[in-house]
């Protein structure tokens, strides 16, 4: 029988009623689990349950959570077939990116999941999410950090929220899902990333300064010019299209130029969920080329995030940074690495 371990960080799938709203509730929890009947199922895999201490709404995770739910992985890697993380859905995105680079050589399902419901509310997404998570987490298909959510399987790197009211909260708008589950659950073998030769490790991340600035018409990019310095590591610069930014970017570029110069890794995300960045095809877009700064093809703004964070927390180079940057390491944009 396979071994699933179950991560409870926080998050809506797991809150009980307080006086002051809903609030993460560890012991309430585990005690609705063992009252499911799917759970105590002879198809489901063998799980356990942990806590991460404290629990936290999805909104206060940070990197050091990162590191706490990596750290747990990588304690366990060796005694389960796969892990389930239930996680609140605002950043669920962003931990599942992080995780995607942080579990280096990874043969194992990590699937994230939550729910917009509370488990212990009669009307609920929660019980679907979590049945079918650790049924794909026992599964020898899947080699990845993905999320489930609302019927599908996707990338982990690849996804971002779309919605706070729907029960299909998640969207991976420049990858095709990974698995649908309908009266079955149905495998996009093609698209699933092979399993790995070598050793699992784990890359503890670094909390380094990292930047993100969202181009709006008739932004004054010289406000910014107070964060643009040595200090700054990374930025990543959401603009429209293809990677467009107004005609007015005479203070953008030169700043961009100076933080290139000394080291900092620009990269340019569009502001549509669909689509690819592509620096020089429009006037607009050769001047962040040309001022040092790097496409980010179709990666999300929590991928690219993500991404600068390993990089730097490996200790590379920026030169490296920058070549790693603008290919796919994991999977997480359409080019070849």
């Amino acid at each position: 029988m396979k071994r699933v371990l179950i991560i409870y960080t926080g998050g809506t799938i797991g809150m009980a009623r307080t006086s002051s709203g809903y609030a993460p509730q560890g012991d309430a929890f585990h005690a609705l689990l063992n009252t499911l009947p799917e759970l105590q199922d002879p198809a489901m895999p063998s799980w356990d349950i942990v806590d991460m201490n404290p629990l936290l709404d999805s909104s206060n995770i940070t990197v050091h959570e990162w590191n706490t739910i990596g750290q747990m992985i990588a304690d366990q890697y060796d005694q389960y077939d796969g892990f389930v993380i239930l996680h609140g859905t605002d950043t669920m995105a962003y931990t599942a990116s992080a995780l995607s680079f942080m579990l280096r050589k990874n043969r194992k399902p990590v699937i994230l999941t939550g729910s917009q419901i509370p488990l212990c509310e009669i009307r609920n997404d929660a019980r679907d999410n979590l049945v079918t998570a650790l049924l794909i987490a026992a599964n020898d298909s899947v080699h990845e950090v993905c999320l489930y959510f609302g019927g599908k399987l996707l990338r982990g790197n690849r996804t971002l929220k779309y919605s706070a009211d729907d029960l299909v909260a998640f969207i991976s708008p420049n990858y095709p899902p990974l698995a649908e589950a309908g009266i079955q659950i149905r495998y996009n073998h093609k698209m699933l990333l092979p399993a790995v030769e070598g050793s699992f490790s784990l890359q503890l991340l670094t909390d380094v300064p990292i930047g993100v600035i969202k181009v709006f018409p008739g932004i004054q990019f010289e406000l910014f010019q107070s964060i643009m310095t040595e200090k700054l590591k990374g930025i990543v610069i959401e603009t429209f299209g293809a990677g467009n930014i107004p005609g007015n970017a005479d203070a953008l570029l030169p700043m961009i130029r100076k933080a290139s110069e000394n080291g900092t890794i620009i990269i340019v995300c569009s502001q549509c969920p669909h689509g690819t960045v592509v620096l020089g095809a429009y006037e607009t877009s050769s001047a962040l080329k040309k001022a040092g700064a790097i496409s980010g093809y179709d990666i999300t703004t929590e991928a690219a995030v993500a991404k600068l964070y390993y990089l730097f927390s490996r200790g590379l180079s920026s030169d490296e940074i920058r070549s790693r940057m603008s290919r796919s390491i994991r999977g997480e944009m359409s080019t070849q690495g």
